[in-house]
């Protein structure tokens, strides 16, 4: 019996995706951050200003945070972070896919890589935010099982917290 398979472009981009731990101070890891904050300020202006929740490359190293860049074809297309929130969860921050690689499901590969992460942190469950100018992040997280919650982090950009349990 022949089971043929869904099969799709973007199904190929996401399989040549290698998703990698990277110091979030320096380059590819810290250019990727700063194209994200510069992407956002005509929103919400500069999201690592005065008021904002921390999300330094601190944040994301060991022992209780990690960042992730993905790779293809030689370049960095993508990046996010896990920073400790306490014992038992981990925060997303920092996700951001570069614009060219868009639109091929690499955003739903860095969240699962992400949480994948957390979980070898040792966290049972991750938290993360979006604000409103983001309904394209914000429907992910709920397709990926984020399920809202109430302010967690004062976050003054945000209209969006969600939390989901690791099995």
């Amino acid at each position: 019996m022949v089971v043929e398979r869904y099969h799709s472009p973007a199904m190929e981009q996401l399989a040549r995706v290698e998703w990698r731990a990277a110091d979030a101070a320096v380059p590819p890891a810290a250019t990727l951050i700063e194209e994200m904050i510069l992407e956002l300020v005509g929103w919400y202006g500069r999201i690592d200003g005065a008021g904002a929740p921390s999300a330094t490359p601190g944040d994301f190293a060991p022992p209780g945070g990690i960042f992730l860049v993905g790779w293809a074809d030689g370049e960095a297309v993508a990046g996010g972070g896990v920073k400790r929130w306490d014992a038992d969860t981990g925060e997303i921050k920092r996700m951001y896919v570069v614009a060219k690689w868009r639109g091929q499901g690499l955003a739903g590969g860095l969240l699962a890589a992400l949480e994948d992460a957390a979980r070898g942190l040792g966290y049972r469950r991750v938290r993360l935010d979006t604000g409103r100018f983001q309904p394209v992040a914000q429907s992910l997280y709920e397709r990926r099982g984020y399920l809202p919650i109430p302010d967690y982090n004062a976050n003054p950009h945000a209209s969006f917290w969600g939390e989901k349990q690791l099995l």
